[in-house]
C-alpha cells in the first residue's frame, strides 16, 4: 500500500460503515472501525490515527462528547459525518474542535476531498505553528511578512481587519472556521450581533478579490456556519 494513513471510523450503522470503509480502502487508506463511542476511544488510544471520521448519533454516547474527550489529549483532525444538518449542531461540533462537518447523505467525491484537505491541513500544522512566508492559491498570493495580497501580480488593497481575516482563513485553508472562531481571533470576542460585522467585512473582501456572488473562487461560505478558504486541491 502506498498510502499508510490510518483512519479511525466511528459509525454504528453497518451499511454506512461498510460503504465508507470500502471507499477509503479503495483509495489505499488503512481503516479501523468502531461501532460505538467507548470502542472508538479505545481504538483511538491504541492506534493513534491520522484522522477520525465520527458519527454524532452513537448508541452509547453523543458524538460531541467524544470530540471533547479527544480534544483533551490530542489535536488529531476530526471529520464529523452525521445526519444532523441543523446550523446549531454544525456550529457546536466545529466550535468544540471538529475540523470539518459532512452531512448525510453525502457523495464519495466530497468525503474524499474533505479527507485529503484535512490531511494536508494537519501536515501544515505539524510543520510548525507559524504560517509560511507566502500562501498561493491559483492566481492569489498572500505575502504574510509584507502583509500584502496579489491577484495575477496586481496588489489588492485591504484594510488591516480584512487582511487579518484573509490571513486567518488561509493559515487554516481547507478547514471550516465558524463565525465564533473568526470573531474571537480577529476581534477578541464573539456575540450574535458581531456576525453582521464579519459578514460586511467578508462582502468587502469578496468584492476586492473580484469574486462574483456564489462563485466561491477563494473563500467558501459554509451557510449559516462560517467560512473556509479553498486550498490547491479542494
Amino acid at each position: 500500500m502506498s498510502n499508510k494513513h490510518k483512519i479511525l471510523l466511528i459509525e454504528d450503522e453497518n451499511n454506512i460503515s461498510n460503504f465508507v470503509k470500502t471507499t477509503l480502502e479503495g483509495q489505499e487508506y488503512k481503516v479501523i472501525v468502531a461501532a460505538n463511542g467507548l470502542e472508538g476511544m479505545t481504538l483511538f488510544n491504541s492506534y493513534c490515527p491520522k484522522v477520525v471520521i465520527l458519527d454524532l448519533g452513537l448508541p452509547d454516547m453523543d458524538g460531541v462528547e467524544l470530540i471533547k474527550e479527544i480534544r483533551k489529549k490530542s489535536d488529531t483532525p476530526i471529520i464529523v459525518l452525521s445526519a444532523r444538518s441543523s446550523e446549531s449542531d454544525k456550529i457546536e461540533a466545529l466550535d468544540l474542535g471538529a475540523n470539518d462537518y459532512v452531512t448525510k447523505p453525502f457523495g464519495t467525491g466530497e468525503l474524499l476531498a474533505r479527507l485529503r484537505a484535512t490531511i494536508r491541513n494537519s501536515r501544515h500544522a505539524e510543520g510548525g505553528g507559524a504560517p509560511k512566508d507566502k500562501f498561493v492559491l491559483n492566481d492569489l498570493l498572500i505575502d504574510y511578512d509584507a502583509r500584502q495580497i496579489f491577484i495575477n501580480g496586481l496588489e489588492i488593497k485591504l484594510t488591516q481587519t480584512e487582511f487579518n481575516i484573509v490571513e486567518l482563513l488561509s493559515v487554516h485553508a481547507g478547514k471550516v472556521m465558524t463565525y465564533s472562531e473568526i470573531l474571537k481571533k480577529i476581534w477578541g470576542y464573539s456575540d450574535v450581533g458581531s456576525i453582521k460585522k464579519l459578514q460586511v467585512n467578508m462582502a468587502n473582501i469578496r468584492k476586492k478579490l473580484g469574486e462574483r456572488p456564489g462563485e466561491n473562487k477563494y473563500i467558501i461560505n459554509e451557510l449559516s456556519v462560517g467560512y473556509r478558504m479553498r486550498n490547491t486541491e479542494n
